[in-house]
């Protein structure tokens, strides 16, 4: 009879967890479609997002006010206890490209002045080694401030599953917002028992391989990025890898080491091919953080009364990011959004990724 007691309340425990969870791991073909028309309408008086349905099942609850580099985001809700935290991507305005053009690395965890009144303490990853986009780092602290205290509401009122989700901008955005909200959790500053679920949606690469290690590691399942074959933006920012890239225990740490033990003339031989091989990179990696960030601080500065530029790190190995979900552009496809020289985004856009989610299996 015990036994039969013991089983009875396992069961109950079990049936009241999983009525409790509504979001499940794995991608879902609805989910995204529907994530996507969610994410459509932050841009709800333009004409071609106009032809777009509209979502199913969720209701728009809150609108931010824009802030930070042109940044905003949604607020919605189905009344079942499910929420979403909706990332408005790049506008016409210049100050949203600057932030996407604002590619200097910066470590993965500390500190950064983004206003006067305001500084924004992170950890995205454990890994000393992990560097992000700091644009889109400032975009985060801004987002961050604002959607924090709305999930502790949520929570309140009974809302403890949460959809993460932008496109373009708002995938690399998404990015950085997920992991700010579950190291933040695993602080203890928000409840253990919410779950969330990421889609980023055509998102740009937002760090180095060590972030991405640990993002992969702790979203295993519950995050994804979903992108066109076609669409040339997941492919940004340009990445550029040195020997300084690597794990510490790697094949260049004794090359000089090596060939200063070998003989002349070998010697000067070995000598000029690493130099051609290994400087050219390193020369590029300079430039690169130069003018997108050292110039663009400036800009930054007057965008952003009270913004202290943080220290960069020396690197631009940017890599794609999570688990993908490729929606492939097949001839069929190409029939309908055929490539242009002029229409730069004609893969990027909403239409065409609606479109080819819908062919993916149910």
């Amino acid at each position: 009879m015990k036994r039969k007691y013991i089983a009875l309340l396992v069961l109950i425990l079990s049936t009241t967890f999983a009525t409790a969870q509504k979001l499940k791991p794995g991608f879902n073909k609805a989910e995204y479609i529907e994530m996507l028309r969610i994410t459509s309408r932050h841009f709800d008086t333009a004409a071609s997002i106009l032809k777009i349905p509209g979502p199913k099942d969720f209701a728009k609850a809150y609108r931010s006010p824009v802030m930070g580099l042109d940044n905003r985001w949604d607020l919605w809700t189905n009344g079942d206890g499910v929420g979403v935290i909706s990332i408005r991507g790049t506008t016409a305005n210049p100050v949203g490209w600057l932030e996407n053009f604002y590619a200097a690395m910066v470590p993965a965890t500390g500190k950064i002045r983004v206003a006067a009144d305001y500084e924004f303490s992170y950890s995205l990853s454990q890994n000393p080694k992990a560097a992000v986009h700091l644009g889109w780092l400032i975009g985060t602290a801004f987002l961050a401030r604002d959607i924090v205290p709305k999930i502790d509401s949520c929570y309140k009122a009974g809302i403890k599953d949460f959809f993460i989700v932008g496109h373009s901008q708002g995938g690399a955005l998404s990015y950085l917002i997920t992991s700010h909200l579950r190291s933040i959790q695993q602080q203890k500053h928000l409840p253990a028992d919410i779950q969330f679920k990421t889609y980023c949606s055509a998102g740009p690469k937002p760090g180095n391989l060590f972030y991405a290690y640990e993002y992969e590691s702790i979203t295993l399942g519950w995050a994804f990025n979903v992108v066109n074959s076609a669409d040339w933006v997941p492919e940004t920012p340009i990445s550029l890898q040195t020997v300084n890239d690597f794990n510490k225990t790697n094949a260049f740490v004794n090359a000089r080491p090596f060939i200063k033990k070998q003989k002349f003339p070998a010697k000067l031989a070995l000598k000029h091919v690493y130099n051609q091989l290994e400087k050219p990179p390193r020369r590029a990696q300079r430039k690169y953080e130069k003018y997108l960030g050292g110039f663009l601080s400036k800009r930054v500065k007057k965008a952003l009364p009270g913004y202290v530029t943080p220290a960069f790190v020396h690197s631009t190995d940017y890599v794609r990011t999570g688990a993908f979900v490729v929606l492939l552009a097949d001839p069929e496809y190409f029939t309908k959004f055929p490539d242009s020289k002029e229409k730069i985004f004609t893969h990027h856009l909403f239409e065409p990724y609606f479109y080819l989610a819908d062919k993916l299996p149910d």
